[in-house]
């Protein structure tokens, strides 16, 4: 089974999507208590990823479905808020933090007991900005930044076990909301939810059994 979190949104339903094309079951997971049906075989909803005991009886679910091993973690949950600094609080840093670094530090940990038994693979949704930050990026690319650290150091200290941990890097992800927030953007340009899915799909499977603590940029035309 592949636990898929953030299942609710747009990326999060093209991976579950292209991920159940091959025959895998997932189990989707979403703070948003009604998970739309993309082909997983298990939805979990109403769940703050950032709660450890939530997190925990994530886990007991999975128990209770009858997963007693993980083959994957995608880790899609997140957040964004564009925000100057001289106009901003440090609460949109700490909101960030929460939805984009915790969400996924809590999801692994009680993850991680069963992708050992599989020795499975996580892949975290990073971001390209991440790389250097512009006006109005700050919180959000100082958190993703945080989580392309947390990659790095979880897959030196799970290569033991046999556990792969890899994050993708997207540019801008060609969503209805990014192209409302964004309507004089080139959307051609932008990287699409089922160009991603097919990166987590391949991170996922046996092909890239060598591959971990990578970060892969995935930015479809934007350069």
């Amino acid at each position: 089974m592949i636990l898929v979190t953030g299942a609710a949104g747009v990326l999060g339903q093209a991976v579950i999507k292209r991920l159940s094309k091959d025959g895998v079951a997932v189990a989707a997971v979403d703070f948003q208590a009604t998970i739309p049906t993309a082909g997983q075989s298990l939805s979990i909803g109403g769940v703050d990823l950032a709660d450890s005991r939530a997190c925990s009886r994530m886990m007991q679910a999975l128990a209770a479905h009858g997963a007693h091993a993980l083959h994957g973690l995608v880790n899609i949950a997140g957040g964004f808020v564009w925000e100057k600094i001289a106009d901003g609080s440090w609460q949109s840093w700490e909101r960030m933090y929460r939805i984009n670094v915790q969400s996924a530090h809590h999801a692994i940990v009680h993850a991680l007991p069963m992708l050992r038994v599989d020795h499975g693979a996580v892949v975290n949704i990073g971001a390209a900005s991440a790389a250097r930050a512009d006006g109005g990026m700050g919180p959000y690319t100082a958190s993703k930044s945080a989580l392309a650290r947390l990659t790095e150091s979880l897959a030196a200290e799970e290569a033991m076990y046999g556990v792969r941990v890899n994050a993708i890097l997207p540019s801008i992800i060609d969503t209805p909301q990014n192209r409302a927030d964004m309507p004089d953007g080139d959307f051609s340009k932008w990287v699409s939810p089922a160009e991603i899915a097919e990166v987590v799909a391949f991170l996922i499977s046996p092909s890239a059994s060598g591959v971990t603590g990578a970060s892969i940029s995935v930015l479809g035309r934007v350069v």
